[in-house]
Formats: structure tokens, C-alpha cells, sequence
């Protein structure tokens, strides 16, 4: 029997299960389809973009004719893996050319506020409390496809108004003598550019910490180690830990984290390279000063470094109540 109701999933492009190393979109047959990003990721899967991308194509192709793709209009991965689709393609982004265009994107007494135009003309303005452009293109995308399910704008307004986010995406773990803790699942190159970037817009003054663990299947290995030196120079400061379990990766596809640090350098980042969570501690913690902010990036327990850090600077400031 076919179910009933509207089902909301991620669509993950991942393999399925051990004995499945198809992703598990595939096996959705979605009726509407937001698509934001298709670039490399998950090496341990694909071995390049060109697999990717044919994936996304065969997702694009589950969608009916009767069905709509809300789609990001700054990529060009994106538009190729739309080129044959048989529904309807609204493009979503800052250009002007989009069908659901964001303009006036600012961040003002700690909420991200912004305007939308569907269609060139003014549709919504929204404001929501998480930061970063990232995260107003993909409310965008939200709205959008909720409005080609017949949802109200006041409903979206609202919904977008009061959503709290989730757990290790921006997520304030302590704030100790001045000091900010923020722990986000940064696992690509491109999710700690727009992790940086969004923090850079909440607190333009402070000084920016990056303190990362390369611990997903992408990041352990070298194949993207440029992108990653790229992001991490928005940081003010880096810390860098070894390699997550490098013994399971094969030699001449492994991240090496020295270089990684050194390119750093090269460029003028404070890059440091220690052997695991319990150095970056001991050689951070006295260092960090108020106003400082620290973006803890790792898909894992990073070795209890959420909690080692705080009680680390508690030590240092008794006073402090979080």
C-alpha cells in the first residue's frame, strides 16, 4: 500500500548500506527536490566529481513532470545536473536573473535579516536566528519550496522567525570570561569556509580561532587539502590535530596535516599542528583572551574537546557562570 502524508528527508548522497553503495536518495522518489550544492565530497565513495554529479543527475530524474526542483543558481555543477529535468527548475540565489532572488542581507542585534523577491517582484522579508549567508540561501530554498506546496508566506515568515537550528551547526557550546565556544560539524572544505564566514559576520571585532579535527572520509585524505588551506585562512588563529584513525587511510591518498600547516604559514595564518585534543588544550587555553571565539570543526567526539576546553578556561576564570 502506497503511505499517505507529506514526508520531509535530507537527501543524502552516501552510500545506502554496506551491501548498497548506491546513495540513499536514490531511493526516495521525491515529488519536489531542493538542491543546494553538488561538489566533490564523501572520497571513500566516489572516486571524483564526474560520479557525483551523475548522481545528482539520477536523483534530478526521480522528480515528475507534476513535481518542482528548487535549485541554487550560483553553481555550475547545480544547473548541469537540472539540464534535463522533466519538472519545473526555480532557480534561488543573489543574482538577479533568480526566480527567488535574497537582497538586503544583514545581520543586525543577533538575528540574520533579509528580503526576497520571487518571480522580480518583493515576495517576503525574513529573519532568523542563525547566521551566515549559507543559512539564509537554504531558508530561502525552504520557503520557496514550501510556497510551491501551497504553504502561506505568514506560515514561512514565522516558521523561519522562531527555528532554533540544531544541534552542532553554529552551536554556542560555553561562553567563559569572555571567551566564545562554538562547536560546528564542519566535514568539507566548503562547510568550514561558510562556518568561518558566518562567524565573521556575528563577531566582525573578535579573533577567530579554527581548531579542527580531519577526521570524515573527505577531509582524512589530500585529494582536497588546498580548498581546506583556502578556508581555514579566514581563521585568525589555527589549530590543527593529527589525522583521525590515518592508519585506515592508504598512504598516497592521506591527508598530511604539516603541509597543510605550512601552506598556512606560508600565507601569514597562525597554523599549529598538535598531536591530539589534550595538546590543543594545553597549548590554547592560556592563550585565548576575552573576546576571543572558537570554532571547535570535527564530525566526531573530537576526543572530549567540548568539555575539555571549558573546564580548561573555568580553571582559568573561576568567576565565570556558563
Amino acid at each position: 500500500m502506497r503511505p499517505t502524508g507529506t514526508f520531509i528527508v535530507e537527501g543524502d548522497e552516501y552510500d545506502t548500506a554496506f551491501f548498497d553503495k548506491g546513495p540513499k536518495f536514490l531511493h526516495y522518489f521525491p515529488d519536489a527536490l531542493i538542491l543546494t550544492h553538488v561538489e566533490f565530497d564523501h572520497a571513500d565513495i566516489y572516486a571524483g566529481l564526474d560520479q557525483v554529479k551523475t548522481a545528482f543527475k539520477r536523483l534530478v530524474n526521480l522528480v515528475p513532470r507534476r513535481g518542482l526542483i528548487v535549485a541554487y543558481d550560483a553553481s555550475p555543477n547545480v544547473t548541469e545536473c537540472i539540464a534535463h529535468a522533466f519538472c519545473p527548475a526555480e532557480r534561488y540565489g543573489f543574482s538577479d536573473s533568480a526566480f527567488w532572488r535574497i537582497r538586503n542581507l544583514r545581520h543586525e542585534n543577533g538575528r540574520t535579516c533579509w528580503e526576497v523577491c520571487r518571480s522580480g517582484a518583493a515576495w517576503a522579508e525574513f529573519e532568523m536566528n542563525l547566521a551566515g549567508e549559507h543559512n539564509a540561501l537554504n531558508a530561502t530554498a525552504a520557503a520557496a519550496l514550501a510556497a510551491g506546496q501551497g504553504i502561506g508566506k505568514e506560515a514561512i515568515t514565522e516558521a523561519l522567525a522562531t527555528f532554533k537550528s540544531v544541534k552542532r551547526r553554529l552551536e554556542v557550546r560555553a561562553e567563559i570570561g569572555g571567551i566564545t565556544l562554538i562547536e560546528d560539524f564542519a566535514h568539507h572544505p566548503t562547510a568550514i569556509r561558510e562556518t568561518l564566514r558566518a562567524l565573521r559576520s556575528v563577531y566582525p571585532q573578535s579573533r577567530l580561532w579554527a581548531v579542527l579535527e580531519p577526521r570524515s572520509n573527505t577531509l582524512r585524505r589530500k585529494v582536497l587539502a588546498s580548498d581546506l588551506v583556502q578556508s581555514l585562512l579566514l581563521a585568525d588563529r589555527v589549530a590543527l590535530a593529527a589525522v583521525y584513525q590515518q592508519e585506515r587511510i592508504p598512504e598516497e591518498e592521506r591527508l598530511h596535516p604539516e603541509e597543510v600547516v605550512r601552506a598556512l604559514n606560508a600565507e601569514g595564518a597562525g597554523a599549529e599542528l598538535f598531536p591530539d585534543a589534550d595538546a590543543i588544550v594545553d597549548a590554547i587555553a592560556p592563550r585565548l583572551a576575552p573576546g576571543d571565539v572558537v570554532a571547535i570543526l570535527s564530525n566526531g567526539s573530537f576526543d572530549g574537546i567540548y568539555e575539555k576546553l571549558p573546564a580548561r578556561l573555568r580553571e582559568r576564570f573561576p568567576a565565570a557562570t556558563n
